[in-house]
Formats: C-alpha cells, structure tokens, sequence
C-alpha cells in the first residue's frame, strides 16, 4: 500500500494506492499548531474509515508546499504508520525538465502535476491549480516546466473584499443568472465568477499563444471543476492529478523508498495497533 500526500496551504490530501488503484483519498486541514499525535490519530480514523489496515503502508511519497507543517507531519507517519516518508523534490527526483529561472523556487506540488499531467494528456500543456492560490504551468512540446504565472485564488480574493470593505459581506461563490446583480450579493457573486473567469480566460490564452497555440488545458484544485463549468478553454479536469503525479514518481523511484518501512520502532503508546484487536 503506498500513501500519497499533497500538503497545501488550506488542506493536506491523502490518497491510498494498491498498486495504481486509489483504494481511498482524505482531506485534514493543514494546521502547523496541530501536534504529531492529533495529527497521527486523525489520520488512524481515516484508514479504519475506509477498511484498511495502517500495517499494510509500506511507502510513504509527500508533496509540500507548507514547511511549518513538515515536521509533524513526518513524525506522526513515522509513529503511526511506522514508515519514514519520503518528499519528492528533496529525497526523491520529481523527473521534470525544470526551465525557471531558479528551479528551486518552484512549488513541488507544481511539477508533480506537471508529471501526472504530461503522462495523462500528452504535451503541450497548460495546468491551471485553482485553490487558495491560482497557479498557471506550461509544459512545452517536449515536456519541459517551463513555468507560469500565479494570483490569489477566488475565495482568498473575497475574503479580502469583506475584510476590507465594511459595508460588503460574506457571500457564497456561484454565478447568478445575470450579469447586473441587482442586490449587493448578486452583484458581488457576478463580478467575483465572471471576474475570475476572465482572468483565467485572459491567462490560459496568453500562455497558449506562447507554447504555439495548440496545449491542452487540464484544471484541477479545490475549485477547478466548479470553474470549469464557467470556462470554456478547460478541456479537462483532473481533482486527483497531484495524488497520481505523486505515485507516478514513487513508481519511477522504487529503489528510493527500500527499508522505510519501520518493523523495529515501538508501537505508539496507548494505541492498538491492528483494526479490529
């Protein structure tokens, strides 16, 4: 059984492979105060959820994007799961042509989807990531990151609107009918999506124009469906793109992840350690 971890700014999403068959995916909220205990225990609850017993992970793959967090994260794994993680990026090689101009500065989570992407739906391509930030990533016709663009995310952009605007309030994220609201939250609702969709419009065709004309563009995310309901350039989307892209990479880096698995360490105390003891 391999565990696939995309850390992100607003949730960590687990996904569980047998082979290349997800057996099962979860989100918990990314919280850098939560202790290695919480965290461990939380994701137990997870694996009794979907019937599957914690002994049977043998690797563990993460993608990250939130430092604070890495710590526990790591040392809940290690104590729960009795596997040593690996992060790709850092322990593994994410196996991506990287063309920025510092490849470092690149967020891994973005060149895992880059990898699953390219393996999926060819090249040229374009990924666009619609969570907490919106992120743009061009993949040329020979596979190689060449890299993007990014800007605040929808419900961030919103959040920031109420918070700074006393007389706006909170308002659920959807499109009504028409485009002249005729309330304030229809109209902050119409000038929200049809702004944000835009911008995405605006960027995906700039980015096409450069990488020839011809890319595919693959959404995914948190709101990548919902805004490519609205968007017409979204061929596809992908809501597990960066789970795949993860397991893709601990295929390819097999040999990396031999003696993980941690028989030796004690059990965690208090906690019994097979479903059903």
């Amino acid at each position: 059984m391999l565990l696939t971890i995309d850390v992100g700014n607003t949730n960590m999403v687990f996904g569980l492979y047998e082979g290349d068959r997800l057996r099962g995916s979860f989100r918990i909220s990314t919280n850098a105060e939560r202790t290695s205990d919480e965290l461990g225990m939380q994701i137990s609850q997870y694996y009794h959820f979907h019937g599957i017993d914690r002994t049977e992970t043998r690797a563990v793959i993460i993608a990250s994007v939130v430092p604070p967090v890495m710590y526990t994260l790591i040392n809940a794994i290690r104590k729960y799961l009795r596997v040593q993680p690996l992060v790709a990026g850092r322990d593994v090689d994410i196996g991506i042509e990287n063309k920025y101009a510092n490849p470092r500065e690149v967020g891994a989570d973005r060149l895992v989807n880059a990898v699953s992407a390219v393996k999926k739906y060819g090249k040229p391509l374009i990924i666009v990531d619609i969570g907490t930030a919106t992120t743009f990533d061009a993949i040329d016709e020979h596979g190689a990151y060449q890299g993007g663009a990014i800007f605040p995310g929808l419900k961030v952009a919103m959040e920031a609107l109420f918070l700074k605007a006393s007389k706006l309030p909170r308002v659920d994220i959807e499109r009504p009918e028409h485009a002249i609201g005729k309330t304030t939250v229809q109209s902050m609702q119409s000038g929200a999506v049809r702004g944000y969709v835009g911008a995405l419009t605006g960027v995906i065709t700039d980015i096409q124009k450069e990488l020839g004309g011809n890319a595919r563009v693959v959404a995914t995310g948190g709101m990548g469906r919902m805004m490519a309901s609205y968007c017409d350039l979204i061929d596809e989307v992908d809501p597990n793109l960066t789970l795949e892209g993860l397991r893709l990479i601990y295929e390819n880096n097999r040999q990396a992840f031999a003696g993980c698995h941690l028989d030796g360490e004690d059990e965690p105390e208090g906690v019994e350690w097979r479903e059903g003891k």
